[in-house]
């Protein structure tokens, strides 16, 4: 899908309008206790009400008949550590865990700039080497006979957002690399979690089938499109493309829910963007290939009926999403009650029903 044509947005909105304050201690640094025990912000557009709930309750905010969509692309251990030859430290991204060896894409943490052809000592030891010029963050390892799979199978760290943080602490707990994944994860392939079904235990689950709600799956594979924040203008940012797919099943499963009444209730914005991207020729269609669609006020919805989702950052396209769907009135009023009610943000945060 191309970011042509996505829907038009108004000129005049800017990243100043799609900030707002949040008390920092608010960004939740650890899981829930309970995966289904975060709290749940539930919006109704219709009414323009905001209720107060536990994500384990989840059933009772939907009908028989709804039909949840999921992201099932599961996390891969994309972050490594290495060092410079005068002991300064690089982190960085894998952007590609599929590579052979030669020029991975990464994305860099470091003190000081890279340069083309200078070499990193992993922490084993071995050693890569930066193969072209960094640029904006951004440059191509070459990890020669090594090869990247094998590399992040043996080093690799979850990949955790870079808000979370743990006292000075490099890693992430050993509990990561089971909480920040979901539990219907399947297809390897992104670099941050699809957060809003970190919710979803396989209980709950068994729970919503048994009441005829539906829980299907798509996916799209996380890349830096899904986080790259917004600069000035809303209208001229680009989204990065991210792979993404939609089977035939899927399709006609979702076809049959609205056609009895039921809602599809997208499980976080990346499947918002997916399905909207197959329906973009005005009905949904199976799809397997790329999106850079930017979703944002004044798109019109084709495939998607109601959202779950996490509290996302100021300046986001994931927040912009949302504002699009929810209504920018209702989604503010959600966000300042919130803040007020101390709600926990972002990956590891609360989530928010949009019906």
């Amino acid at each position: 899908m191309s970011q042509a044509e996505a829907s038009p947005l108004c000129d005049d909105v800017w990243r100043s309008d799609i900030d707002y304050e949040l008390p920092h201690e608010l960004i939740a640094q650890a899981p829930a206790a309970e995966r289904d025990g975060s709290r749940l912000l539930v919006l109704d557009r219709r009414s323009g009400s905001l209720e107060h709930a536990r994500f384990r309750d989840l059933i009772a905010q939907l009908r028989p008949g709804d039909c949840l969509v999921a992201n099932d692309s599961r996390v891969y251990a994309a972050r490594l550590f290495a060092s410079k030859s005068s002991g300064g430290r690089v982190e960085l991204l894998v952007l590609d865990p599929s590579g052979a060896g030669d020029r991975v894409p990464v994305m860099l943490r470091t003190s000081k700039p890279l340069r083309r052809g200078q070499q990193l000592a992993l922490a084993d030891g071995s050693a890569i080497r930066v193969a072209s010029e960094p640029h904006a963050g951004r440059a191509e390892i070459d990890f020669g006979s090594l090869g990247v799979a094998a590399v992040l199978a043996r080093l690799g760290h979850t990949p955790l957002p870079p808000y979370i943080e743990r006292a000075g602490v490099d890693l992430s707990s050993p509990g990561d690399e089971a909480r920040y994944q979901t539990v219907y994860a399947r297809h390897t392939g992104s670099v941050a979690a699809p957060t809003a079904g970190l919710h979803f235990t396989v209980e709950l689950i068994a729970r919503l089938r048994e009441r005829d709600i539906g829980f299907e799956t798509i996916t799209l594979h996380v890349g830096p499109g899904t986080f790259t924040p917004v600069r000035g203008s809303v209208a001229e940012h680009r989204m990065e493309a991210e792979s993404c797919s939609v089977s035939a099943a899927t399709v006609d499963r979702l076809r049959a829910c609205r056609g009895r009444g039921g809602r599809v209730v997208a499980v976080g914005t990346t499947v918002v963007r997916t399905l909207e991207t197959a329906a973009a020729g005005g009905t949904l269609q199976s799809y397997n290939g790329p999106t850079d669609l930017f979703i944002r006020p004044g798109h019109e919805f084709r495939a998607v009926d109601a959202l779950i989702t996490n509290f996302h950052l100021p300046g986001s396209t994931l927040l912009c999403l949302t504002l699009a769907l929810g209504g920018e009135t209702l989604v503010r009023r959600a966000y300042s009650e919130a803040v007020a009610q101390r709600y926990r943000f972002y990956s590891y945060g609360d989530a928010m029903l949009v019906t």
